[in-house]
């Protein structure tokens, strides 16, 4: 049984979990709605409440860029060290964002990472704040509202906070302050000042829009799409779920809620001592999908004569940092903030081994050296029980010829052969399921590690030596025009690397120092997946690929020693 197996094994267990998981025990999934039901109101016993607002922005043509759809509206200008956008003047949604850390490149000179855009965009995708009442005849302020800056420069700086004021010329005054800080973190406080008679009611509301549904990458073992966290718990949405059901919602006290990719996240956070009505919604709109998660407060604001009063909501807009998502969930107390990073079902292994990488990589200087010596390291952990598993396969390389006379020699009787096996593996103290526990208490790590460096955003365009300029990238490398030395490009199918070479050469090795299969059938199929996973994980990012590489190159290292101590010829 080799590593190649165990990840076999992994994958196995897992979808057979998943599937039993979702066939046993998962709820049935909430009665369907059509798109027209989107925006229906959530009631009480004593009134209606209104709903956050459904997607109801009117199907306008496409610009024919996104700078286009930007140059429309008098708008605020964000500056920050990690992120560059304006903020329309005219509804105050945040729909223009740009990373300025990340670009699509390796050159820096390359565009910024886009992740928030106007409802004219292409792919819009933004986040709108603001207030609902129970009085439909109150104005409030909507999307197609014009907000005064004052005599101040519209600008938000981490040290200059943007502030915005609009009269609803029936007696309220709403003032909004919005402040940043250093990283990808909005801090919005809305303010109502009551100047009539009566008493003023009024629920806060956030909502984050993304119209057409976005690539993903596929992977089972990657969520992107909508998800939040309510009362400590994870909830993740795929959008093949949420267009078949158009509509979920969820009662919680704090938490949060927005869109993940693999790399960036946008979410709200409203008061965390606050209970909210939260909502996945879909509906269709000029032959394009559009998406929402949305909250709102399940108690008004009640605002006194005379009075003001205010809400204040999170919105984070950026790159998903561990380090840094867990900073808010200690600073500002948004309940589990890192589950936005998809750290699996292995979460208690999965997350210290991302700190591991970091602190190895900010020693090591480089990612990939900290891949290597995490897997040392982890290799020395389970040392123990590597070398009970090895003995234990290398007892039975030793009685393979024994085995194999048996085999011919009972060809035509399979029960006889059987047993006389079974009389010499206990002749020999020789126990064929003996290196099976070892696998399985290694499978939980082997995958968290597999599944950390599959989702880490250090990763990204980090190099590593040679020709491996971004191991979060397929090797560049191929066999077919001997690994660039020929003047021409291959297409991307053909595209096996050196590195995915390397590691199918590492697992061929290592299986021709494991007893071979006792079925003829199984043996050949097992003599294949070298192949099989060399073109596999050629499509795989670089920094995986080396990983399994250097863990097969280890193991075989391990395998040896101890075959040569038990004077099994290697």
């Amino acid at each position: 049984m080799t590593d190649q197996r165990n990840m076999f094994l992994a994958i196995v267990i897992s979808m057979a979990i998943l599937f039993g998981w979702d066939f046993f025990f998962a709820p049935d999934p909430p009665p369907q709605t059509g798109s027209n039901e989107v925006q229906q109101e959530l009631a009480t016993p004593d009134a209606p409440l209104p709903s956050a607002p459904g997607l109801i922005a009117p199907a306008t043509p496409t610009p024919a860029d996104r700078s286009t759809a930007i140059t429309g509206l008098p708008r605020a200008t964000i500056e920050t060290p990690s992120v560059h956008g304006t903020i329309p003047l005219v509804g105050l949604r945040f729909d223009d964002l740009t990373l300025a850390g990340y670009h699509e490149t390796q050159d820096t000179d390359s565009a910024e990472i886009v992740l928030l855009s106007p409802a004219g965009a292409p792919s819009p995708y933004y986040a709108e704040l603001g207030w609902l009442s129970a009085d439909a005849s109150l104005p409030l302020p909507d999307a197609e509202t014009t907000w005064s800056t004052g005599l101040g420069k519209a600008i938000l700086t981490p040290d200059r906070p943007l502030v915005l004021t609009w009269d609803n010329s029936a007696g309220l005054t709403f003032r909004r302050t919005v402040t940043i800080d250093q990283d990808y973190m909005f801090t919005v406080y809305d303010e109502v000042e009551n100047n009539t008679d009566e008493t003023v009611s009024l629920f806060p509301y956030g909502l984050i829009a993304r119209i057409g549904t976005p690539e993903v990458l596929g992977f089972f073992i990657l969520h992107e799409g909508p998800l939040g966290v309510f009362d400590e718990t994870l909830k993740e949405v795929d959008y093949d779920d949420l267009i078949e059901n158009s509509l979920e919602t969820v009662t919680s006290s704090g938490g949060w809620i927005g869109f993940t990719d693999k790399y960036w996240l946008a979410a709200l956070a409203h008061e965390q001592d606050k209970g909210v009505e939260a909502a996945f919604r879909h509906s269709v709109s000029g032959g394009r999908d559009r998406f929402q998660t949305d909250f709102r407060t399940d108690k008004p604001l009640t605002v006194a004569p005379r009075e003001t009063a205010g809400a204040k909501t999170y919105l984070f807009a950026g790159a998903k940092q561990v380090e840094l998502l867990d900073g808010y969930t200690e600073s500002l107390g948004i309940s589990r903030f890192d589950l936005s990073i998809d750290f699996g079902w292995f979460y208690f292994l999965t997350k210290p081994f991302f700190y591991a990488l970091i602190w190895l990589a900010g020693v090591l200087g480089n990612f990939g050296l900290a891949i290597l010596g995490l897997t040392i390291g982890l290799r020395l952990l389970l040392f123990p029980l590597a070398n009970k598993q090895f003995r234990a396969m290398t007892k039975l390389k030793k009685l393979q010829p024994e085995m194999k006379k048996l085999q011919e020699r009972y060809a035509d009787d399979r029960t006889r052969m059987n047993q006389e096996l079974m009389e010499l593996y206990k002749r020999e103290k020789a126990n064929p399921a003996a290196g099976c526990l070892p696998i399985l208490v290694q499978i939980p790590i082997f995958f968290a590690l597999y599944k950390v460096l599959f989702v880490t955003i250090e990763m990204r365009q980090e190099p590593f030596y040679g020709w491996i300029g971004d191991l979060s990238a397929p090797d560049p490398t191929s066999i077919f025009n001997l690994f660039g030395l020929l003047p021409y490009d291959v297409p991307t199918f053909m595209m096996i690397g050196a590195w995915p070479i390397i590691m199918g050469v590492t697992m061929w090795l290592q299986q021709k120092l494991n007893p071979a299969p006792a079925d003829p059938m199984q043996a050949k199929i097992m003599s294949f997946l070298p192949i099989i996973f060399t073109f596999l994980l050629a499509t795989f990012p670089a920094g995986l690929v080396i990983y399994w590489a250097w863990s097969n190159a280890l193991g075989i290292l391990q395998q040896w020693v101890i075959m040569r101590q038990a004077g099994v010829k290697a």
